[in-house]
């Protein structure tokens, strides 16, 4: 018997408790951006703050400008131990519509899935609060077997992750000394499929943009006025088809800067993952792939960066037709980063470029709807190596390296602010239907991800 083994036997034994504590988490319906629901992200952070505490951990709420913190440390098995900070959150969203749902959001059960198989059901089960599970019921099964923990473990759970992580930068910046460690741990991503674990090496950081474009002082008659008047439906036109060359690049001026060349051994495997996986498109109706020309979807979606128009308005929209030119009309950009890209001088390049195409008589303001810079993981890491061997005991199946197409924004900070590269682990599912209308993980997501982690933290632990 390996000396991993009593520990990994310790978390199936506890399996049914550990659901338990599961189950009193996501009956909390703590929805961060309904402030109705105040109270209940307060009653999830305490809850949390308090299981840390039966497990060792030196834990604590604390306040923000928003919903709280919750925060833990807890030493190593010797003072030189590696430290790493492990962050997940709390909060959930909103759970309209609700007569979608087959079963109460709040009411979690163990159910059978679409697939035979056993799911945990309830909203938040997926993102987050099963997988940041995962890691504390690693942390419990250590404790129990060994009395320590392999590594200085400090936590940081998060109330504000679904609304745009208002009150994260602030308090990271009050607490740097305080949570700095050696690498981040995050769970919040998932599995390749259910029967390959996946490693996120890197997560697109995101710039929202909102430009409004004023011209005449009022809506005027395009029979008086047409071909004469500037209209800002034409100018924002203009602009937004202005942002991409015709082989799907972005055109903005120092916009590739710390773009960084995906490895040909990565392209390699991520081409052969696509060609192995039906057409994405083809589940939404789609077939002829856009973007930069000669690279891969996996490849476009995980490590290049983009720019896309989320919404327009301007002018008459209603039933019926009005012969109008609008006075004014709206646009709303948003750009995914990677690598080294520089989130303020994407956006001020947007701005000198958007500003050069407006008339003299015209004007333009902005909107900063928030920005967020790339997580990179360098391929090479030695921690990536030794979590991808240790998933092999658990999996038969070699985890996947990849990128992650979306953002979760504070990870970005922890960089920025605590210089810390993140290790992105998760064990979520394609069907498990976060953010959405019966939302579920599956019961051996949770079982495996335990022991995952479990495997990973003995791994990264071991010189």
């Amino acid at each position: 018997m390996s000396d991993l083994e009593p520990v990994l036997n310790q978390a199936e034994t506890n399996l049914e408790s550990s659901l338990q504590t599961l189950f009193e988490l996501v009956r909390i319906p703590s929805i961060s951006t309904d402030p109705a629901h105040a109270g209940d992200c307060q009653n999830a952070a305490q809850l949390l703050s308090d299981y840390l505490a039966t497990l060792g951990f030196d834990a604590s709420v604390r306040e923000t400008i928003g919903h709280p913190m919750v925060v833990a440390h807890h030493d190593g098995a010797t003072p030189d131990s590696p430290h790493f900070l492990f962050y997940g959150h709390y909060d959930v969203q909103p759970v309209d519509p609700l007569h979608l749902w087959t079963h109460p959001p709040f009411e979690p059960a163990i159910r059978i899935g679409a697939k035979g198989q056993k799911i945990i059901s309830g909203r938040g089960t997926c993102d987050d609060k099963a997988q940041l599970m995962t890691f504390l019921e690693a942390v419990r099964a250590f404790k129990e077997v060994r009395g320590t923990l392999p590594a200085r473990i400090s936590i940081i759970f998060e109330g504000e992750e679904e609304c745009g992580s208002p009150s994260a930068r602030p308090f990271l910046e009050a607490n740097k000394e305080e949570l700095k460690a050696d690498y981040v741990l995050v769970c919040d991503t998932g599995m390749w499929d259910e029967d390959t674990p996946s490693i996120c090496a890197g997560l697109r950081g995101l710039v929202g943009e909102e430009i409004k474009i004023y011209a005449a002082s009022h809506d005027l008659h395009s029979g008086g006025f047409g071909g004469i008047a500037a209209n800002p439906l034409h100018i924002i036109s203009d602009i937004l088809a202005g942002l991409h060359a015709k082989d799907g690049t972005v055109t903005l001026p120092g916009f590739y800067d710390g773009v960084r060349e995906t490895p040909a051994e990565l392209k390699k495997v991520w081409d052969e993952l696509e060609r192995s996986k039906p057409h994405v498109l083809d589940q939404v109706g789609l077939s002829i792939p856009v973007g930069e020309k000669n690279r891969s979807m996996l490849e476009l979606n995980w490590a290049r960066p983009t720019a896309e128009v989320n919404g327009i308005s301007g002018g008459y929209a209603g039933e019926g037709f009005k012969t109008v030119i609008p006075a004014e009309a709206t646009a709303k950009v948003s750009f995914r980063l990677v690598h080294d890209q520089d989130p303020l001088k994407i956006r001020e390049s947007f701005r000198a470029y958007v500003r050069s195409k407006v008339p003299a008589d015209c004007r333009v303001e902005f909107v900063d709807h928030g920005a967020a810079p790339a997580v990179q993981l360098p391929y090479d890491a030695p921690i990536l190596d030794k979590a991808k061997r240790a998933l092999l005991g658990e999996w038969s199946n070699p985890a996947i390296v990849t990128g992650g197409g979306g953002s979760i924004p504070i990870v970005g900070d922890f960089g920025t602010i605590l210089g810390m590269d993140a290790l992105l682990v998760g064990w979520g599912n394609a069907d498990d239907r976060g953010h959405s209308p019966n939302e579920k993980y599956n019961l051996s997501s949770f079982e495996k991800g335990i022991r995952g982690w479990i495997r990973i933290l003995d791994a990264i632990t071991t010189p």
